[in-house]
């Protein structure tokens, strides 16, 4: 399968007229592969330079889940939900910081990008998650019925020579395990249902079967950019990786009219006509900018692409960009395991038989509820003077023999599996110091420096809250999204009691998705300056720019389904404006 003409494209140094352009596009994740689709198909001749070696940006390592309610796909199964609803909804999350009109775009817009894809060629294809809830379903507008899409599964065996540039997912499955959302789902069962079982064989029967053909199918993040990237390729249009944005060019009436970038060690000018799109990502591992907006972070510990330092929003600022929720990130609670590795904590915090502490050794939160939410008060615990980074996530011998957690499985030791097993803690993780085991609660409360008394406190009035069926505290449990990985057998999904040892503590930290705050845009994805005023010829979209949640998330692909859906409009807006005529109202 492999293409010598991938080689040409994407391997090179310097693409056919890359010193003047219509329309340059900064990074190459989902948000900027789609304006550049969007651009190109408008007749608008358009580059995408890429800061790393690799392309794909955070969306290539993310769960590629797409937050597009009435989305093509959606309608082909249910009827359209009304835009009132889906606008109610985000003003809900957003808390009224973000603009009705921007809300209104993302809702009206978003279906449009989809169809677009869908007829940009034979490779965006696909499908719905229909069981997975708002991450706030009981919020004005929200759901219990899914609103996301994800890429069909893709065999990265078409990429040819462009497999080698993608960049590689952070977390991997076997090769050949491949395994979607929904599959998920079932597969976390595998100790409660025959689903759970039958998924598993569904899964080896997938491995056995990649081992004899050579195919290397492939889900979520990386089966979107695998689909954009053959889509962009079809389209023509030239991708140049290593190839960072250093500064924008503005002409004398403050129009952005180019871009230095550099180029094996020497800084080239690309003339642009037209706009400029950023779409290079957030400030995720400049750490200096983190502390000084988020000064409770005292290490790097996000999961968003190596290279994302803020490069677009420092360019856009310099010609005068305002910014907003540079405090915020999309937070993911996360165990450190050593060595810059980190153990996400999604399904984990739904599980029953677990709760979480502060140093105090008390309960502060609803741990079941959406991950951005939990590490907001985790922070606004540290910041009350009371120890909350680290955490401790507890659980009991029943959840470590019947849930699968952080990547092992409940399962006998199976000396050939390609994923963890057996009924001990391996041995990686206890070397970490990342994980305690103790036989009674005293002696868990001493390993990880809590108070006994009130480690005691918190598991007696955990268990009197699992024998009720109701957290009277947290409310954990009393919504859709808290129930979708936990037990169904139970009364409450996410509610056991804990009375059988031993105990395991695994130490919880403030990791994130990447960072929500970047340049303010308008509802053409125009970069906004300080004064409120767009500035002409410069967009952004994804992570570049301010979340069009504000300070929520809406729901499975809440960060890419924007991120794509701004991309798409501000292509949509420099074709309207280059071809003289008016931008149709988003």
């Amino acid at each position: 399968m492999t293409n010598p003409r991938h080689d040409a494209i994407d391997g090179m140094k310097e693409a056919d007229g890359m010193d003047e352009v219509d329309v340059l596009v900064v990074g190459s994740g989902g948000g900027g592969l789609v304006a550049a689709l969007a651009a190109q198909a408008r007749g608008l001749r358009t580059l995408v330079v890429e800061k790393s070696q690799y392309y794909g940006g955070s969306t290539v390592l993310s769960g590629g889940s797409i937050w597009i309610p009435n989305a093509p796909e959606i309608l082909r199964h249910r009827a359209a939900e009304s835009p009132d609803d889906l606008i109610a909804y985000l003003e809900a999350i957003s808390d009224g910081t973000v603009s009705r009109e921007r809300i209104r775009a993302v809702v009206e817009q978003g279906p449009r990008m989809l169809a677009f894809l869908e007829r940009a060629g034979p490779h965006m294809r696909f499908e719905w998650r229909p069981d997975y809830p708002d991450y706030h379903p009981a919020a004005p507008g929200g759901s219990v019925v899914g609103r996301s899409v994800e890429a069909l599964p893709f065999d990265r065996r078409e990429l040819g020579d462009l497999d080698a540039s993608m960049r590689e997912p952070t977390l991997r499955t076997p090769r050949g395990m491949w395994i979607r959302s929904n599959d998920l789902h079932a597969f976390l069962g595998i100790r409660r249902s025959w689903k759970g079982k039958a998924m598993f064989l569904r899964l080896l029967a997938r491995m056995v079967r990649a081992a004899i053909t050579g195919a290397r199918i492939t889900t979520r993040g990386e089966a979107l950019i695998g689909r954009l990237r053959l889509t962009t390729l079809d389209a023509g249009i030239p991708l140049v990786l290593e190839t960072p944005l250093t500064q924008l060019v503005a002409d004398d009436t403050g129009r952005v009219v180019g871009a230095h970038v550099e180029q094996q060690g020497r800084t080239r000018v690309v003339k642009v006509k037209h706009g400029v799109i950023l779409a290079s990502g957030g400030f995720d591992h400049d750490l200096p900018m983190r502390k000084q907006h988020q000064p409770v972070l005292t290490s790097d510990w996000s999961m968003g692409a190596p290279e994302n330092t803020g490069d677009g929003i420092r360019a856009a600022g310099d010609r005068g960009a305002g910014v907003a929720l540079l405090d915020d990130a999309w937070w993911m609670p996360a165990i450190p395991w050593g060595e810059g590795k980190l153990g996400l904590l999604l399904f984990e915090r739904q599980i029953p038989g677990q709760f979480i502490v502060n140093g105090d050794g008390r309960r502060y939160t609803n741990e079941a509820g959406p991950y951005t939410d939990f590490v907001h008060d985790m922070i606004a615990g540290e910041n009350a003077g009371v120890t909350h980074i680290p955490s401790w996530l507890i659980i009991d011998e029943q959840s470590w023999r019947t849930n699968m957690f952080a990547g092992h499985l409940p399962l006998p030791k199976i000396p050939w599996a390609p994923v963890l097993t057996g009924r001990t803690l391996p041995t990686a993780w206890t070397e970490s110091g990342s994980v305690k085991k103790a036989d009674s609660w005293a002696e868990l409360a001493d390993m990880i420096g809590v108070p006994a008394d009130n480690l005691a406190g918190t598991v007696d009035r955990f268990n009197s809250f699992a024998r009720q069926g109701r957290d009277l505290d947290f409310g954990r449990g009393d919504s859709a999204y808290d129930n979708y990985y936990g037990d169904p057998r139970l009364p409450n999904p996410n509610l056991r009691e804990m009375t059988r040892g031993p105990y395991y503590a695994f130490k919880v930290i403030p990791s994130d998705l990447g960072t929500k705050g970047g340049v303010l845009t308008d509802e053409n994805a125009q970069v906004i300056d300080v004064h409120g005023r767009p500035i002409p010829g410069l967009y952004a979209t994804g992570n570049t720019s301010a979340a069009v949640t504000g300070h929520g998330y809406s729901g499975p692909g809440g960060t890419i389904g924007p991120a794509m859906t701004f991309g798409y409009v501000a292509a949509e807006h420099i074709a309207s404006l280059a071809a003289g005529t008016s931008p149709s109202a988003p």
